[in-house]
């Protein structure tokens, strides 16, 4: 069998998972030492399953799930856990002088030789996806090292200077755990909730809170002093907000987290938003636009004057889509400008502020300051007030491009809260380019996901919106999703664009269902629209979409 070993490449491209043209492209792309696998997992041409999948076959190992694998814990003493991590590997069980490992990369000779000659077994692998073991890792490694004592009494007041700032106390241990299983679990924030007789501490997943773990009341005043140390707040101020950020390395790789903290009745609740410095530069053209809306969008940001509005809820993904359109713009000859609240991901080339209102740098402020600096492209995160507003519209019109979002719910709503603004009808008309709502929804995780026959009430939202639809396609649950059937999110978006006729029924001070009325004849989707033709691709659900936007 050995002599007739394909490669990878031909292998995925014979079972129908990438085409040529992708594998080719991505053997071009790819930078010096990256593995095939691994570059095109980042490109998202295959999942890991499926990865997995064609190595078993390949190499004639066998694959396997560590989802509830009943693990022989004393093996984790013989492999510390950093070479564990490091080498993405985890002891299963053993079986005289076999020791049975999981790897990420099983064909990594080097592991396995520093393996055999620090335990003195002999290794037997199993491919396992990175995923998995690091949560095994995270799961059955440190699971109660030094806990207990934390569990078990209240912490003696001398003694908390000392635990939460020692490296090996028990609290730190505690803290750096919460987070890397949160990064692990690819989880956007991290909630610490106290409650009366317990602190619930709970991670956002896909958009989705959930409960990760339970601890004793007394632990919160340790575990909370350690969170303001790492973000450099003040350890003893508890009745007033604070905000701070926190650099941390993880597993190897650094990792930005942006803290706030508000009194609560039972103590503090602290909220941990970690930003993703890997997914914010994003390619424009890998946001989930359709078609249609990804021209429409091109041609707003491509325009020289001129306001283009974001909108939709805190956490609908906005800034992720503002920065891919400032890389799309970034170029020598154009200088860009933004003014953010808080400034979340430094961007090359791009000179950035950050607002600061104890001093008098509001986003109003800061952007007449801009307006001196020769600017062309002008971002503003968040439009809050009238000042700001007015200044941004000025901006347009004196020949600058402005970016900006706005918290509200849908395209056409925008323009009645601008107005609300105290901002007049003929300045709104004479410099809003385009407006996109967005919402996040749910994808589904592509290992487990299975077609099915839609039920009636799909059928009746498919033929209000004017749509058909035979089939819909739902997550079984796997290991690889957590048994929810969703891995990951991507975007549904309504692309507005402000054309003479609207702007003259803007002048006007039409109604919201007329401007509505020539949307629609101008062939705008709406976000259930976007959100109903995702379903029929088969990347999402129709309670996702539900969830998320109104069906009229």
């Amino acid at each position: 069998m050995k002599q007739n070993r394909q490669r990878l490449g031909d292998l995925l491209v014979n079972a129908g998972l990438i085409t040529e043209e992708q594998l080719v492209v991505t053997l071009k792309e790819k930078s010096d030492g990256q593995k095939l696998g691994d570059a095109l997992l980042q490109r998202g041409y295959i999942t890991e399953q499926q990865l997995i999948e064609v190595l078993e076959f390949q190499l004639g190992i066998p694959h396997i799930s560590l989802y509830r694998y009943p693990f022989d814990t004393k093996l984790f003493n013989i492999i510390p856990k950093e070479i564990a991590k490091r080498q993405l590997l985890i002891p299963m069980k053993r079986d005289g002088d076999k020791l049975f490992v999981a790897m990420a990369d099983p064909m990594d000779f080097f592991a396995i030789d520093d393996l055999r000659l620090s335990t003195g077994f002999q290794i037997e692998t199993a491919i396992a996806t990175k995923d998995d073991i690091l949560r095994a890792i995270n799961k059955y490694y440190d699971i109660d090292e030094g806990f207990e004592e934390l569990l078990g009494e209240d912490t003696q007041t001398e003694t908390v200077q000392e635990e939460i700032t020692d490296q090996d106390s028990p609290i730190v241990k505690l803290v750096n755990q919460i987070l890397s299983n949160a990064v692990t679990m690819k989880a956007s924030d991290i909630h610490i909730d106290p409650q009366e007789t317990k602190v619930v501490v709970r991670y956002r997943i896909d958009g989705v809170l959930r409960v990760e773990r339970v601890l004793p009341k007394h632990m919160q005043g340790v575990l909370i002093a350690r969170i303001k140390i790492l973000a450099n707040l003040d350890i003893t101020e508890h009745r007033i907000p604070q905000d701070g950020r926190i650099k941390v390395n993880l597993d190897f790789h650094p990792v930005d987290l942006r803290v706030s903290t508000l009194p609560t009745v039972f103590g503090e609740k602290v909220v941990m938003r970690i930003l993703d410095l890997g997914s914010s530069l994003n390619d424009i053209n890998k946001l989930g636009f359709n078609k249609l809306n990804l021209k429409r969008f091109k041609d707003m940001i491509e325009r020289p004057t001129g306001i283009v509005l974001l909108t939709g809820p805190t956490g609908s993904g906005k800034s992720s889509t503002l920065y891919a359109a400032l890389n799309q713009l970034n170029s020598e000859e154009v200088n860009i400008i933004t003014i953010e609240d808080p400034v979340e991901y430094q961007l090359e080339g791009i000179n950035q502020i950050q607002v600061n209102s104890n001093i008098g740098m509001t986003f109003a402020a800061g952007l007449r300051s801009i307006l001196r600096q020769d600017p062309n492209i002008i971002m503003v995160g968040e439009i809050r007030d009238k000042e700001t507003v007015e200044v941004a519209i000025r901006a347009s019109l004196t020949g600058h491009l402005v970016l900006s979002t706005l918290h509200t719910n849908d395209s056409i709503g925008t323009i009645t809260r601008l107005m609300d603004m105290g901002v007049e009808p003929f300045l709104v008309a004479s410099s809003l380019s385009g407006i996109v709502a967005q919402r996040l929804v749910r994808r589904i995780c592509r290992d487990c996901s299975e077609e099915h026959v839609p039920s009636k009430r799909e059928v009746e939202i498919f033929a209000k919106r004017g749509m058909n639809i035979e089939k819909v396609t739902r997550g079984r649950g796997c290991s690889s999703c957590n048994m929810t059937g969703y891995k990951g999110r991507l975007a549904i978006h309504e692309v507005l664009v402000v054309n003479d006729d609207i702007r003259r029924m803007i002048m006007n001070g039409e109604s919201i269902s007329r401007l509505r009325e020539l949307a629609i004849q101008n062939k705008t989707i709406f976000l259930i629209d976007d959100g109903l033709l995702k379903v029929k691709q088969g990347v999402t659900t129709t309670e996702e979409v539900l969830r998320v936007a109104i069906l009229e």
